[in-house]
């Protein structure tokens, strides 16, 4: 794994704590706990986390008012994955700036995906950022909330020498591109969250991404109407509406979009 990611688990039920800790370890993160939201910050003064993984229901001190504590304006210092017994309140977590929610009881191995796929996308964003000033090759940035067509979609960007970082939602594909403007986004028009096309409108009216084009797209399907993918891609900054059948047809757009211009080439930095 390289540089082992650090996590903070904040949880006051001492055998999940326990649990949790061994099983991290044993993927190879870096693991403290804390048995409440107290122990918590006194550990943030030493110690400087690449996740929280946060419990809602807490004596002494509980997952709000610690999650409150750790905030600069609206946004935690560092990313926070909630857990809760309290199921009916995933509503208000999502309106949070998390990186994930699990309702107890959870399976151990749901647990680890879920961290292995926040804790992966982080490192992309830190690894754009890092290595910034010595990249002449164009970052594009991928928002899919399907897995199972994220990852072939990806490593076809990645073979063909593209810098890549992805988001599983609307709203991370946002914060992800206010964090670091790509040259290209490459946005699926049917998220969960928000629609492709209300993700990029977003974007280009703010003043950080409005340079940043847009690619929409969608798997190849019939019942698709022509004269809504004629709209989508007369929208202002949107490059076109791409409807494909495999990862290579999305690739082909993206270099298409380079080849013909469309996206100002990136120059690399002193």
């Amino acid at each position: 794994m390289g540089d082992k990611s650090k996590i903070l688990i904040i949880d006051d039920e001492e055998i999940l704590r326990g649990n949790l800790k061994y099983v991290l370890q044993k993927k190879g993160y870096e693991v403290e706990t804390a048995e409440d939201g107290l122990q918590g910050l006194k550990k943030l003064e030493t110690y400087s986390p690449d996740l929280i993984v946060l419990d809602m229901n807490m004596p002494n001190m509980g997952g709000i008012e610690f999650y409150q504590r750790i905030c600069d304006g609206d946004s935690p210092r560092y990313p926070v994955f909630v857990l809760t017994a309290r199921v009916n309140m995933e509503q208000f977590f999502k309106e949070l700036r998390v990186e994930g929610f699990m309702a107890k009881p959870f399976e151990i191995e749901d647990f680890i995906h879920e961290v292995e796929i926040v804790i992966d996308k982080r490192r992309r964003v830190v690894d754009v950022v890092k290595h910034k000033k010595s990249l002449s090759l164009k970052s594009v940035y991928l928002a899919e909330n399907d897995l199972a067509e994220a990852g072939p979609i990806a490593l076809a960007l990645l073979d063909a020498g593209y810098r890549v970082a992805c988001a599983r939602s609307g709203t991370t594909a946002l914060e992800l591109l206010s964090i670091d403007p790509p040259v290209l986004a490459l946005v699926k028009l049917g998220l969960s969250d928000l629609s492709g096309d209300l993700v990029a409108q977003r974007a280009l009216h703010m003043a950080k991404t409005s340079d940043v084009k847009f690619l929409l797209y969608e798997k190849r399907d019939p019942r698709h109407l022509k004269p809504i993918r004629k709209h989508i891609g007369e929208k202002t900054g949107l490059l076109a509406f791409v409807e494909y059948d495999t990862p290579a047809d999305l690739l082909r757009a993206v270099d298409d979009a380079i080849q013909k211009g469309e996206v100002a080439q990136q120059e690399k930095e002193p």
